[in-house]
């Protein structure tokens, strides 16, 4: 019976490669990603930094827009990333719900 409710709440909880690609894919540039795999410090980071590239390609009429590059990299490099960020997550999580072993 305890093992059931852990494993109930353990599946509720649990993070979903497919979510995270679809934010990833859609809202990856301002880190929707990481703050759903509860990378909340680097999902700001990551919001901040394409909000700073966004307001300076404005201001200075595009001529600072080759800073997207850096966002677009980063975004890159965690479509690599996600899955080992999930794995940690949810084993996290397992250990959280079902006590360490």
């Amino acid at each position: 019976m305890v093992m059931d409710r852990a494993s109930a709440q353990y599946d509720i909880e649990k993070k979903s490669l497919l979510v995270a690609y679809v934010l990833w894919a859609f809202l990856g540039y301002v880190g929707a990603h990481r703050f759903y795999l509860g990378r909340p410090f680097s999902g700001l980071l990551m919001l901040v930094l394409s909000g700073a590239v966004l307001l300076l390609s404005l201001v200075s009429f595009g001529v600072l827009s080759f800073l997207w590059f850096i966002v677009g990299l980063w975004w890159l490099i965690d479509a690599l990333l996600i899955p080992g960020i999930a794995a940690r997550r949810n084993g996290d999580i397992a250990d959280r719900v079902f006590g360490s072993r």
